[in-house]
């Protein structure tokens, strides 16, 4: 499979999956904060954990550069949105929500990296 193909395969998947989660979390919470936009992230950010560590034995399957385009760069790619998380964050502070804007970042990036680093160890734990 070419890297591009893989890719864009993946990327449909990580698309698809963003939208229906960010659906979901809004018709259960609401949309006054983007709870939708941090669950994704962080639990982008855990998969993306496990892929890394399972990456680093050369005999995983992720360790073949094109599965690793279609499941990183396509899927977690597409499912994971920065631009999301930038544009809500601004948001919250044109809206005078600066504790929330605050609060948001702060949460987004200590939770999605403790995901990730949660995500190396339990494949380091599972081994």
């Amino acid at each position: 499979m070419s890297g591009l193909i893989a890719v864009m395969l993946g990327s449909v998947l990580g698309g698809a999956a963003r939208y229906f989660v960010s659906g979901m979390v809004a018709r259960q919470v609401g949309e006054t904060f983007p709870w939708g936009t941090l669950l994704i992230n962080v639990s982008g950010a855990l998969v993306i954990g496990v892929c890394g560590g399972l990456a680093k034995d050369s005999a995983s399957i992720l360790a073949q550069p094109d599965i690793w385009l279609f499941a990183v760069t396509g899927v977690l790619g597409c499912y994971t949105t920065v631009s999301s998380f930038s544009l809500q964050t601004l948001s919250l502070a044109k809206d005078n929500q600066m504790p929330r804007a605050l609060g948001y970042v702060v949460l987004s990036v200590a939770l999605s990296l403790a995901a990730a680093a949660a995500g190396f160890a339990l494949v380091d734990v599972m081994k």
